[in-house]
């Protein structure tokens, strides 16, 4: 039946009052369907905070997969395992591609690391960022499910990833129970959360270096804050564990020593490698890297990456 359709009335004869009162009932719910059918267009077009993804960067040598605003979700897929990639030697016809994965840090020194890579003219890059997110609260993002969407898309030679300062807390399970329910170096023993946090660290770890696959860990600042940096300490000691459990495959960058004054504690400015000079590296809240740092940071990333790249059989880089 479509809509507007009425049955064929007997001629000379009214509706009862029982069937006017149902006529105007219907039209009402028509108009409340089709109401809630235009508000939800209106918001659809321009979007919210809460719910509204911005769209992403026009692909090119640098291609931003997630801008980080809202977790992504992707369809589900039969396949999850990374395929096997062919170690090849990186040309400008045939170039190595690097994927960025992680928390807001990736999403920093991203787009800088993608410009140096992009000087070798042998590899392209792709971040995949989300902001807030990490290990620690799979609820809330869950990682190791989108890296089993993404790495199988994509298929990296060399994967990059970082997770900071949202995985010192708590660690929650995707069903939001706790899977240890204290945060590290809060004066509880820390061995069920080192033990913990450590397989899920191992975890990716195994699943990024499969298929033939280099995996650079970028790991984390110390803060200004001396319990910030306590927590941090328990957390970046699980990921050194870890990377050196896996030395052959995982090649560390030691972002607590690059970032750190002479006396190991906190350091606000650092030395500049490209122009030797010293310069404010830090974000106002006295942990995040600022635009300089960042830059830094991308420097020291870059070498990791190219020293992998001529291992590959590249030269002149």
């Amino acid at each position: 039946m479509s809509y507007g359709y009425r049955p064929p009335q007997a001629p000379h004869r009214r509706a009862s009052q029982r069937t006017y009162q149902v006529r105007r009932l219907v039209a009402l719910a028509v108009v409340l369907i089709f109401g809630y059918a235009a508000y939800s267009g209106v918001a659809a077009l321009f979007g919210s905070d809460s719910t509204g993804a911005a769209a992403p960067i026009t692909p090119s040598t640098h291609t931003v997969l997630n801008d980080g605003v809202t977790p992504t979700t992707l369809p589900p897929t039969t396949t999850t395992q990374p395929p096997v990639k062919e170690r090849t030697v990186p040309t400008p016809e045939n170039p190595a591609e690097v994927l960025i994965l992680g928390d807001s840090d990736a999403g920093a020194f991203g787009p800088y690391l993608n410009t140096l890579l992009d000087q070798t003219g042998i590899a392209t890059t792709k971040l995949d960022y989300k902001t807030s997110s990490g290990l620690s609260r799979p609820d809330f993002f869950d990682w190791p499910a989108h890296m089993g969407e993404v790495v199988p898309q994509e298929n990296p030679d060399i994967v990059v990833v970082t997770f900071g300062g949202n995985d010192a807390q708590g660690l929650r399970n995707l069903d939001k129970t706790w899977a240890v329910d204290h945060e590290p170096a809060s004066g509880v023993d820390d061995a069920d959360w080192k033990a913990e946090y450590g397989k899920r660290v191992g975890a990716v770890m195994d699943y990024l270096t499969e298929g033939n696959r280099t995996l650079v860990w970028v790991g984390i600042p110390n803060a200004e804050s001396e319990s910030t940096t306590a927590r941090m300490a328990v957390q970046d000691g699980v990921v050194r564990a870890e990377a050196a459990k896996r030395k052959d495959k995982v090649h560390f960058v030691d972002t607590w020593a690059r970032f750190a004054g002479r006396n190991g504690g906190y350091a606000e400015f650092v030395i500049d490698p490209r122009d030797q000079e010293g310069k404010d590296v830090r974000a106002d809240d006295g942990f995040h890297l600022n635009t300089t740092g960042a830059e830094i940071l991308a420097l020291d990333i870059a070498e990791v990456v190219k020293a992998d790249l001529r291992d590959r059989g590249a030269t002149n880089i």
